[in-house]
């Protein structure tokens, strides 16, 4: 009891992360809520009046760089036309359907497998079928249901994500093999790549790897919440491509994550996403915070 006690008054932001909750918080302005979260995340204080580090700056960004076009940008349905429009429809995965209630999905018309996700969200509400032979359709609908009513602007007061239209999306499954569809993210700092990271073992009983490489495809030296992989993931074939496509979506923008899949050699958008961890996941060593904030240019 004591040691619960001594950790508690040493690190008083372990109890705001158990309290801290954005929609119960909905009554508290932005920049509050972002003050509160940032301290109990990472134990700092959040300095928004000169921010310096990655993190500062994406809660920065949250409060100061509004774009209207964030919002369809964000939205995994309408991001499909801005995409065809950009790149090219052969980046799209394959749409198989799009609803407002999930009582609408017919899953007999469904393939044995695709992935179903709703539109303004991450993860809430997602099923990944591979088999429909074995799938709870009831369970479904009541998390698609559950994913519908989530405000995740209020989680973590990502605005962009405030005006979304609610939607259930559901895509092609997509296999590349591995047993596990790996997904590369680039992180472009003003428009430019300057670094991508790749999550592996989602699954997995230790849970989720994150490795950062930089621009050679060599492994870099820090962590960001979670560990690395310690097996090697090898380049995607399609590597130079993806870059080239990142730059195009990441024009004129102060930081966004341009996310890809690739099968048999061909490039897949997966998402764009301008608050990776909300701007709130710890850095190991602290100074790799410090470094990939100096390369967000802070627009006027």
């Amino acid at each position: 009891m004591m040691g619960i006690i001594r950790k508690i008054t040493q690190h008083p932001e372990k109890i705001l992360q158990v309290l801290i909750d954005g929609e119960r918080m909905s009554f508290l302005p932005d920049r509050c809520f972002l003050q509160l979260e940032y301290f109990a995340c990472l134990g700092k204080k959040l300095n928004l009046e000169n921010p310096t580090t990655f993190n500062e700056m994406l809660q920065w960004l949250k409060l100061n760089n509004r774009r209207p076009e964030y919002t369809m940008m964000a939205d995994k349905y309408l991001v499909r036309e801005y995409i065809a429009k950009t790149l090219g429809e052969e980046y799209l995965i394959p749409l198989l359907g799009v609803w407002d209630d999930p009582d609408e999905i017919d899953f007999d018309a469904l393939p044995d497998q695709f992935v179903l996700k709703c539109n303004h969200n991450s993860g809430t509400g997602m099923c990944i079928c591979k088999d429909k032979s074995k799938l709870d359709i009831a369970k479904v609908r009541r998390e698609l249901k559950r994913g519908l009513k989530e405000n995740y602007y209020l989680k973590h007061r990502e605005w962009p994500y405030r005006d979304i239209q609610r939607k259930i999306v559901c895509e092609k499954y997509m296999d590349d093999g591995s047993g596990e569809l790996k997904d590369y993210k680039f992180m472009c700092f003003d428009g430019t790549p300057r670094c991508s990271f790749v999550c592996a073992d989602r699954f997995s009983p230790e849970g989720l790897k994150v490795t950062f490489y930089d621009m050679d495809w060599k492994i870099m030296p820090f962590e960001r919440h979670y560990p690395h992989s310690e097996v090697p993931i090898k380049k995607p074939q399609s590597y130079e491509e993806m870059v080239r496509l990142a730059e195009v979506l990441a024009k004129g923008i102060p930081f966004v994550r341009v996310d890809f899949y690739e099968i048999a050699g061909h490039p897949y958008f997966g998402e764009l996403t301008f608050f990776p961890g909300s701007g709130c996941e710890e850095f190991t060593p602290e100074e790799w915070d410090a470094t990939l904030g100096t390369w967000i240019p802070l627009p006027k």
